[in-house]
This record gives structure tokens, C-alpha cells and sequence, in this order.
């Protein structure tokens, strides 16, 4: 079998996909990832084959994100969806299908593409809307990968329900230039896929009527070589300090109100290793750093955590589910780009660790939730049967099969 990714370029959208695509190779079956043309590195990095495809001018801004730090501060929540009070969902449903025409100028390389390798299954981000285009024109079965909580589906539903005819709808905008040129007509696995492969906790699936098949997310966190102490049994309980590589986590501290050199210091106090992984304009910021402190750039998760009795992070969906897999008492101050808030909640609801707002978040209080997270046994405990939780579903290797019957029940 021949499975294409398609995926958006970004690190926080390239990890998720890496170990169901070792995966299908593993198993024996051809993979090929597409992605803009300056970011195949993200790709070779793990292994993988990748396809550059699309001219360097589409999607330039987004590639922009993956290197520049500074970047991160021009973030917004304008995306954050909290389907328990989303009274902005018509403004963010014509914001997010207007961000999804970015990929239009895309169909026809991966048209191209498909036509001469000839995929029989198509895996695409949903923001990648051009492949599943590309893969009805070519007979491929296609199916979504989410990375986070399926918030265009959601939004979508929404749309739906309350309009009564298509009148001004904001996928025609979307779907007719690419659809046009190969006639086709629209239909609605062209926007949410065949069937969607779902890596969240079943927990969190949003009660969509789509298909959904659940995965198993194990982290990838990138292949850097760890220092030698990441490995060693720490002395005294280690807490991390992360917030991810590319949404609004970096702006925590900017939001709250307090700095960095403050966040250390107050942690600094506790008998504790503390150990910070953040960019290094960040880092640069401390001028004294205390004994029990270590300050370093960004080291794979999957190798830390091990060794960790605590984490702090602003919930995004990668570093949770590290934390998860590891069965971390975690520490959740939200930073709104897509689904942390709902996230956070869902772990503090599981007794698996604290959620500090924003609003709340000072260095004292700081101090007290990371006390608590390491002296009360019940973190511990939630932790580890969060992580039971998210085990029940099937890991990357077992779900291969999976797919292999529905690419035979779909392909063309």
C-alpha cells in the first residue's frame, strides 16, 4: 500500500504524524510525506521521505513561524474554541475557512503528484483541504489526521445548522476554485475527510457524526541528542518547565504579568531541580541562576519526563501528551491558540494535576501548586491512570491494519 501525507509546515504539526508513518513502514508499506519546500527537514529529521511540493511564495508566512522567535508574539486565540460558550463561532468559522484558502494554489502540484505515484491512501492535516481534492481526482482513499481537537468539524456542524440554504456559505469560497478545474462537485469528505484519525482521548472527541478511528499518540518530540544529566536519576524531584515550540505558550509570561527571572527564582526556593527548556532569548533573560536550576534550549520531551516528577505548560496538545505518556503530574496555565483550556480541564477532571489561570498565575501560588503536585499521592495516582486512559486505544502499530481495511473499503 502507498500512503501520502500531507502535512501543514510546522513542527507542532509534522510530530504528531512521525510514528504511524514509521508505522506503515515498519509494516512494509510505501511512505511518502509532502510539505512545503523549506521545511522538508522537518521530515528527513525523522526518517522519513519526504515530497517538496508548492512554489516557495504559498504559505511563506507560515513557514516564517518554525524559525523566528519573535514571531510568536504576533499569536493570537483567534482560533481557540471552547464549544461550551463560543458565542464568536460564526466570526472564527469565516476566519478559519479564509486561512484555509492558503493551500489552494497547492491542488495542482499534489494532483500532480498523486497521478504519477499513485497513493492508495492519503492522510492530510486539516488544514491540507487541497489533498483530499487530490484525492478524489486520483481514486486514493483520504482520511484527516488531527493534531488537537477537531474544531472545523465543530465549526462546521454550526454553520450548518443554522443556515438554511447555501447561500453565502464560506466553503463554496473555499472548495470552488479547486473543484471547479477538475469537475468535480463538492461534497462533504472533500472538508472533513473520509474518516478522521483521531490521536486526542476519546474523552475530549467533540459528539460530531463523523467517523472517527482513535489512535494512540505517542510522542515525537523531535530526534536532538539529550545532555548526558537528562538521563541520570536526579537527586531531588526534577520539575520542567516548557511552553512547546511554536504557539502562544511563549507569550505565558507577557500575559500574566510576571517574568521569567521571577518564575525562577520563586521555583528556585523549593527543594526541587528545576529544570527550563525554552528559547534562548528567554533563557538569556536570567542573569543569576540559582544551584537547584538548570537552563537549557529545547530538549526532546520524550527523553526528559521520564526522569521528571512535575511539569508546568501552557496545554498545548504535544506536550500533553507527553506528559501524559509519562504519567507527569502536570501544572496547566492555558494560553488559548486552539484546544488548551478544554485540555487543561480535562486533565485537572482526571486528578492528574492543577490548572492555574492566567488571571491567577503569581509566583506564590506557583509555589503552592508544585508543592502540592509533589507531596499529595492523588497526583501521582491521576496521573497514571490518565495514562491507563489514553492506552486503551490502539498504538501506531496496531492501528496499521486499520487502516489497511479502510483504504480496501474506500479506494477507488
Amino acid at each position: 500500500m502507498r500512503v501520502l501525507f500531507t502535512v501543514f509546515p510546522a513542527t507542532a504539526h509534522v510530530h504528531p504524524i512521525v510514528p504511524l508513518a514509521w508505522a506503515l513502514q515498519n509494516a512494509g508499506h510505501e511512505v511518502r510525506v509532502a510539505i512545503h519546500p523549506d521545511t522538508v527537514r522537518l521530515v528527513t529529521e525523522a526518517g522519513l521521505p519526504a515530497v517538496p511540493l508548492g512554489s516557495r511564495e504559498v504559505l511563506a508566512d507560515a513557514v516564517k513561524w518554525n524559525d523566528n522567535f519573535e514571531m510568536l508574539d504576533s499569536l493570537s486565540d483567534a482560533l481557540s474554541l471552547d464549544t461550551g460558550d463560543a458565542p464568536q463561532w460564526e466570526r472564527q468559522w469565516q476566519g478559519l475557512t479564509g486561512m484555509l484558502r492558503m493551500f489552494t494554489p497547492m491542488v495542482d502540484d499534489l494532483v500532480a503528484f498523486c497521478r504519477g505515484w499513485r497513493p492508495d491512501l492519503v492522510v492530510w492535516d486539516p488544514f491540507c483541504v487541497a489533498a483530499g481534492v487530490a484525492a478524489r481526482v486520483t481514486g486514493a482513499a483520504h482520511a484527516r489526521f488531527l493534531w488537537g481537537q477537531d474544531n472545523i468539524g465543530w465549526l462546521r456542524g454550526k454553520s450548518l445548522e443554522r443556515r438554511d440554504d447555501r447561500s453565502g456559505d464560506p466553503v463554496d469560497a473555499l472548495m470552488a476554485p479547486m473543484l471547479e478545474r477538475y469537475g468535480l462537485e463538492y461534497s462533504e469528505d472533500l472538508l472533513l475527510g473520509q474518516w478522521t484519525i483521531d490521536p486526542m482521548p476519546k474523552a475530549l472527541r467533540l459528539p460530531l457524526p463523523h467517523r472517527y478511528e482513535p489512535i494512540r499518540r505517542v510522542p515525537y518530540n523531535g530526534s536532538a541528542v539529550a545532555p548526558a544529566w537528562v538521563h541520570e536519576r536526579p537527586e531531588r524531584p526534577r520539575v520542567l518547565l516548557t511552553l512547546g515550540i511554536g504557539g502562544r505558550g511563549r507569550q505565558l509570561f507577557k500575559a500574566a504579568g510576571v517574568s521569567f527571572p521571577e518564575v525562577v527564582d520563586a521555583l528556585a526556593g523549593l527543594d526541587v531541580e528545576v529544570v527550563a527548556t525554552l528559547h534562548r532569548a528567554m533563557l538569556e533573560t536570567v542573569t543569576r541562576v540559582p544551584d537547584n536550576v538548570r537552563l537549557t534550549e529545547y530538549v526532546p520531551l520524550a527523553q526528559i519526563l521520564p526522569s521528571c516528577s512535575a511539569i508546568i505548560h501552557h496545554g498545548g496538545g504535544g506536550t500533553f501528551a507527553a506528559a501524559t505518556a509519562a504519567a507527569v503530574p502536570q501544572l496547566i496555565v492555558p494560553m488559548p491558540c486552539w484546544s488548551e483550556a478544554t485540555t487543561a480541564r480535562f486533565m485537572a477532571g482526571r486528578g492528574a494535576g492543577l490548572v492555574v489561570t492566567t488571571e491567577e498565575f503569581d509566583t506564590e501560588l506557583l509555589r503552592k501548586q508544585i508543592t502540592r503536585l509533589l507531596e499529595e499521592p492523588a497526583f501521582g495516582e491521576g496521573a497514571q491512570a490518565l495514562r491507563a486512559e489514553i492506552n486503551q486505544a490502539p498504538g501506531p502499530a496496531e492501528f496499521v491494519s486499520v487502516l489497511e481495511e479502510l483504504t480496501a473499503e474506500h479506494r477507488r
